[in-house]
């Protein structure tokens, strides 16, 4: 199994900020990228998308209620009941495997997404360290945790 390098960690970074400037038309703020350490405390609302085939892992966007209620009131959704908002992070982590399927290639197969609510403690699964992407928009944190290695 092989790293990420630089360039297909920023894919991930781009691709959050593609999604918040096309759907709210504010970017969000990047705080931080950085190698987890430990288990990794994460938001209430919790979307998975596992990869397999040139890479395998999953990436997590985990995100609190509130940020997301805002994200469904901008697009008009009035259904703001916790089995929504976790469809929403659900769509977000399968929009974000979506864009990491167009620049990593047609090998990458993606999962369905699985929804998770509560805010556990995320553990790595396949790297002892993985990829922790922190952000805030409109003043509400989020993550993106990237747990994944190309196939040698």
């Amino acid at each position: 199994m092989g790293a990420l390098v630089e360039d297909e960690l920023k894919l991930f970074v781009n691709s959050v900020r593609r999604y918040f400037s096309v759907t709210t038309s504010q970017e969000p703020q990047i705080t931080s990228a950085f190698l987890g350490t430990s288990d990794i405390e994460g938001h209430d609302f919790n979307g998975l998308v596992s990869f397999s085939g040139t890479y395998d892992g999953h990436v997590m966007v985990s995100m609190p209620g509130k940020l997301l209620r805002e994200l469904l009131l901008l697009q008009h959704e009035t259904d703001l009941s916790d089995a929504n908002l976790l469809d929403a992070v659900g769509e977000i982590a399968n929009t974000l495997a979506g864009n990491a399927r167009k620049a990593l290639g047609s090998g990458l197969q993606i999962s369905v997404p699985v929804k998770v609510q509560g805010a556990s403690g995320i553990k790595a699964r396949v790297r002892q360290h993985p990829y922790v992407i922190t952000l805030r928009w409109n003043h509400q944190p989020a993550l993106i945790v990237v747990d994944m290695e190309r196939r040698s």
